[in-house]
Parts: C-alpha cells; structure tokens; sequence
C-alpha cells in the first residue's frame, strides 16, 4: 500500500509542477501525453526486472502477451 500511495504522490507532485510551468497556459492532450510518457519507463522498468521475458512481463502488469508486444514495438524498445 506505501508503494501506490508513494507512485501516487510522485504523479500528483510532476503534474502540480507541470500546471506550475504552464503559467496560465491552457493545457491539450493531457491524457495521451500521460499515458505516452508513462507508459515507456514503466515497460523497460518492467521487462527489465522480467529480464526480458515477455510472457512474465506481461503477467506482472495484466495485460495480454500481444498486447505488450505491440507497445513495446510502439516505444521503439524492440523491433
């Protein structure tokens, strides 16, 4: 439970610090751009501790094998 609530905070202090630098600015496409720069450290973290295997990989974040393959190819972190 300390580690959600620690993740959390983490994501809620970047996007205050986010709002912070935008200074008034209107934000766009906040969703996919979350998403986007979530995504990529949380698969090589991931896939990293799964020394690379797929299926493990893929068990630990409940998403379907194919699945993650098709993100991993979308990150550019395999061919």
């Amino acid at each position: 439970m300390a580690t959600k609530r620690h993740i959390e905070e983490c994501v809620r202090d970047s996007l205050e610090i986010y709002f912070r630098d935008l200074r008034g600015v209107t934000p766009v496409a906040m969703y996919d751009m979350i998403l986007r720069v979530v995504e990529r450290p949380l698969f090589e973290t991931v896939m990293k501790h799964a020394e690379g295997n797929q299926s493990r990989a893929a068990e630990w974040l409940g998403i379907n094998r194919n699945t993650l393959r098709r993100k991993l190819v979308e990150h550019k972190l395999i061919k």
